[in-house]
């Protein structure tokens, strides 16, 4: 292979996995983790029990007498576009001009449906083991082929899966401890277009990233509960460095280039960020509960991308900043049967202002939930819950460079503004036996 060839292929590499750090970076990060916290917009459950409660708090189920099973599915819906503010590309030797195509682009972000699933059983009066399954990290966004942001982003799918074991211990009346295993997959599937060396060939150039592989993180919590009232919370979720090995493919170059179409193996170490939360469960009066929660997450691991290849490894940085995410919200027991609930919560992006792409555009949020508990048999509990997320528009500006060290170096500069908002609708049954 000769040197332009491999510095083209790292290239490729180098850009497909960069984007896939930043859309694990921008916010697709998934709490509709349990359908009864997101009545509340997900600030009580570090401090809740059950098996509902799991991916919060391993803690949770250290309480519960009898075994129990939950299930829960949430359609993700969302309302975004995404317009051209004056994109470029410069290629070698030539004028910058403006990228050509489709300068507005509705609902790039596609919906979807998100499952989850928990048990925990009792093995004797001190422990509870549980079992869960979570989809924290998923997203998919398409853009036409002509469209101006198609040299950042075609397709982007990244889907992961979390099998989590669970061994929770009551040390007393007043406190729990929980530990967790998880073992997390993750898959990726991404594509973008690349420029042609010169404006008169056909725009077929395009490059894709296939990747996946299976790694693990751990989870601690506790709860206190100092008086009959007022339970607190606290967890810490680790860090999860994530290997995908796979194949980097580029097709549909021609003239000097047509030379680097092909397929090449490597691999890429991206890392998912820790998350710490606190909160607490204030039974207020008999029927109605206050609920509290902060969570700061480390962001901040995306550092950089760390890309290998048979040439060596390229390390891209990030900038990635931690935040601190609130949330509060209330259960109110109108009957025997039914509880209802509401809650607000503000989650800031922790996306740079400079280089967030158009894979995953991300914003500050407000998320506005209510929701409801019909105790429909004494071990049988429907829960439902409906959220709605308000983005803060986005600016989006990228500078990337193909072929970068060589001749035929060619600069785009992707400048957009991205606007939307979300419905998440959510549903489940908790069961004891």
């Amino acid at each position: 292979m000769s040197l332009s060839r491999k510095i083209l292929a790292a290239s490729a590499a180098v850009a497909a996995l960069a984007i896939a750090s930043q859309a694990s970076a921008s916010g697709f990060y998934l709490q509709e983790q349990s359908v009864r916290g997101s009545g509340r917009a997900y600030s009580g459950e570090v401090a809740d029990t059950g098996a509902a409660s799991l991916w919060w708090n391993p803690a949770a189920i250290a309480s519960v007498e009898h075994a129990e099973v939950y299930g829960g599915l949430h359609a993700i819906l969302v309302n975004s576009d995404v317009k051209n503010t004056g994109s470029t590309i410069t290629r070698p030797g030539q004028a910058t001009t403006a990228i050509s195509g489709e300068t507005r682009e509705s609902n790039p972000i596609l919906n979807g449906l998100l499952p989850n699933f928990a048990g925990a059983w009792r093995l004797n009066d001190k422990i509870v083991v549980g079992l869960s399954t979570a989809a924290p990290y998923n997203f998919t966004t398409k853009y036409g082929e002509t469209n101006f942001a198609r040299y950042d982003a075609l397709k982007s799918r990244l889907t992961s899966i979390d099998i989590q074991g669970t061994v929770a211990y009551r040390l007393n009346d007043q406190i729990d401890l929980g530990v967790g295993v998880s073992a997390e997959y993750a898959d990726a599937n991404l594509t973008n277009a690349l420029p042609q060396i010169s404006p008169l060939l056909a725009d077929t150039g395009r490059q894709s990233l296939t990747g996946d592989g299976w790694d693990y993180g751990w989870t601690v919590g506790a709860q206190y509960r100092p008086v009959s009232t007022l339970s607190i919370g606290a967890s810490y979720r680790s860090k999860i460095e994530h290997t995908l090995k796979g194949e980097i493919g580029i097709s549909g170059l021609g003239s000097l280039l047509a030379a680097q179409n092909g397929t090449y193996a490597g691999e890429a170490t991206i890392t998912t960020p820790w998350m710490a939360t606190l909160g607490a469960r204030w039974a207020v009066t008999p029927k109605t509960t206050l609920n509290a929660s902060v969570s700061r997450i480390g962001w901040s691991e995306f550092d950089a991308i760390r890309v290998t290849r048979a040439a060596g490894t390229t390390v891209i940085d990030q900038d990635y900043k931690d935040i601190t995410t609130i949330a509060i919200g209330v259960d109110h027991q109108l009957t025997p049967r039914l509880t209802l609930r509401g809650g607000v919560q503000k989650d800031p992006t922790p996306t740079p202002e400079v280089g967030r792409t158009a894979r995953v555009p991300d914003g500050d949020r407000m998320l506005y939930a209510v929701g409801a508990t019909w105790a429909a048999k004494p071990n049988l509990a429907l829960d439902i819950g409906a959220s709605y997320i308000a983005f803060d528009k986005a600016v989006i500006t990228r500078t990337d460079v193909s072929y970068a060290g060589t001749a035929a170096a060619t600069t785009t500069v992707l400048k957009g503004e991205a606007t939307g908002s979300g419905v998440v609708l959510s549903t489940g049954a908790r069961w004891t036996f």
